[in-house]
């Protein structure tokens, strides 16, 4: 636009502001009048400023979007998707929830699903799927693993979406394929921060040691904070070749390496130290003869010394904790569990948990062995650990508390882990038993989904208090074994509400029922629609 116009532009605006009492636009003067002209000089102005405008260079047009080879949805499965992404949670926040499902938990599921079928999902839903991985972070590696590619096209052309492309490996980037190994050194040497950290992790996935050399080529010139994130990679795969690179990294100058360098270290058994921590470990643990029956005698440590400094002991304690008994838990947790039978007579993990432990260090010392069956993987002293799921709820003979045992859970196979819950639920009823079935695979065994329907049906006629159950209900209509709803038919009606049960409990428990069933039928469904063609 040329300056004549921008300075008559510029003047009807200064006469807006002054007011036409004080000054009256070109050509007209003062009186009734002036505001009327000024409006319409104003009109004819906007309508030149408009035609005058230049038109601007043309953008860029952007590519095309890229292929998706996968098949596409079966139409049942993708009209389900529409409705799973059309519903949103009600307004009201709190409150009985009725019967209908909650179609946004069941979206997640849904999604994995799909994802095991290698479906690609129809393009007009996208944006809506990304809208909802926007809001939900635990939507987003299943939901952006079914978007695909297009879901990273569409990341570069909205900012609202731009997360897809922080949550992709190597923010969107493709990675250079594995076994060009020029590509992978320049962008091991040349890429941002995000892109190394996807490479290494997809070669690690499939060459460790190849991965391990990589790193090892610009280990010395990493920033702390990225090797921390680097180290962390050679989780998958640990190996005992990973070892000397692990032992060099113990010397590193930031305490935060050190420390994860010694616990991956700690969870090779066959590494020396692991060795050097089962010597420091025997030398506090010995079976004390001087009493009549056999018993663990403990002598906590009396110093850190710079040796189980470098080891990856902490020497500060937290607040409230005892040095002695800090640098003692450490030493045991990083201690290989074969030790024991060897320092404690040859017993079995089993004798050895159910030994007395002298001066008040049983507590210390079973919780150090949880810790260090949770890192080593130990089946065998996990099932010691737990001990029975009839035993008091307060922990087994080594389980401290119920997130020790979901912990110990965690190192044993499926069909185990449900079978223990399950009787556990059959023992202590489901007021303590919420976070140990978040550790049970998906959909939950035939005995465990029984034994949470019964525990259920007992507190219903036991006249609960309803609501204290939500949390269970809910991973029940996630987790419950859809086969399952036939058995919760004759658990629909409303009960009758014994003396002491809470006011309206009874319509209350036969409404989470019922949405229960519901929801179980439409997750059935929601798996034949995806094996329909």
């Amino acid at each position: 636009m040329d300056a004549p116009a921008t300075a008559a532009w510029e003047g009807l605006v200064t006469t807006t502001l002054l007011g036409t009492a004080r000054r009256t636009p070109p050509g007209t003067g003062p009186g009734p009048e002036a505001p009327v002209a000024l409006l319409d000089a104003a009109a004819v102005e906007t309508v030149r400023r408009r035609a005058g405008l230049r038109p601007a260079r043309a953008a860029e047009r952007p590519h095309p979007a890229p292929e998706d080879s996968r098949p596409p949805l079966p139409p049942a499965a993708a009209r389900r998707l529409a409705m799973l992404l059309a519903d949103r949670p009600g307004a009201s926040g709190g409150g009985r929830r009725g019967t209908a499902p909650d179609l946004m938990e069941l979206l997640p599921q849904w999604l994995a699903a799909a994802n095991a079928r290698g479906f690609a999902p129809p393009p007009q839903v996208l944006p809506a799927l990304l809208d909802a991985a926007r809001g939900r972070t635990d939507l987003r590696p299943a939901a952006l693993e079914f978007a695909g590619p297009r879901a990273l096209w569409l990341a570069r052309l909205n900012p609202d979406w731009r997360f897809a492309l922080r949550s992709a490996p190597g923010g969107g980037a493709a990675l250079p394929h594995l076994e060009d190994d020029g590509s992978i050194r320049q962008l091991w040497q040349e890429g941002l921060f995000a892109e190394r950290v996807a490479l290494l992790s997809a070669l690690r996935s499939r060459e460790p040691a190849a991965a391990r050399e990589l790193l090892a080529t610009t280990w010395a010139t990493e920033r702390a904070e990225d090797r921390l994130m680097f180290l962390d990679s050679l989780r998958t795969g640990l190996c005992p070749d990973d070892e000397p690179f692990l032992e060099q990294a113990l010397a590193d100058r930031s305490r935060n390496v050190r420390a994860t360098a010694a616990e991956l270290l700690s969870a090779l058994p066959g590494s020396a130290l692991a060795a050097r921590m089962a010597l420091r470990a025997e030398a506090c643990v010995a079976i004390d003869r001087t009493l009549s029956a056999p018993a663990i005698a403990v002598e906590a440590p009396h110093e850190c010394d710079p040796g189980m400094e470098r080891d990856g002991v902490v020497a500060k304690a937290p607040a409230g904790r005892g040095e002695r008994s800090w640098w003692f838990g450490q030493l045991v947790e990083a201690a290989p569990l074969g030790t024991w039978s060897r320092r404690l007579g040859g017993r079995t993990p089993r004798e050895i948990v159910a030994l007395p432990v002298s001066d008040d260090w049983q507590g210390e010392l079973h919780a150090a062995w949880c810790r260090a069956a949770v890192r080593q993987r130990d089946a065998e002293w996990s099932r010691t650990l737990l001990g029975e799921p009839s035993a008091p709820e307060a922990g087994g003979p080594g389980a401290v508390s119920l997130a020790e045992r979901a912990k110990l859970l965690g190192t044993l196979d499926a069909a185990e882990r449900a079978e223990w819950v399950a009787g556990f639920i059959a023992a202590h009823g489901l007021s303590e038993a919420f976070q140990l079935l978040g550790v049970c695979a998906v959909p939950w065994a035939a005995p465990l989904g029984r034994a949470v329907v019964d525990a259920l049906n007992i507190a219903r006629d036991a006249g609960s208090y309803p609501w204290s159950f939500s949390g269970v209900m809910g991973l029940a209509e996630r987790c419950l074994d859809p086969s399952e709803a036939g058995r919760l038919d004759a658990l629909l009606a409303v009960p009758d509400e014994p003396e002491n049960a809470s006011p309206g409990a009874g319509g209350y428990w036969a409404e989470s029922f019922q949405r229960l069933s519901t929801t179980l039928r439409l997750r059935a469904a929601m798996t034949e629609e995806l094996c329909t063609p």
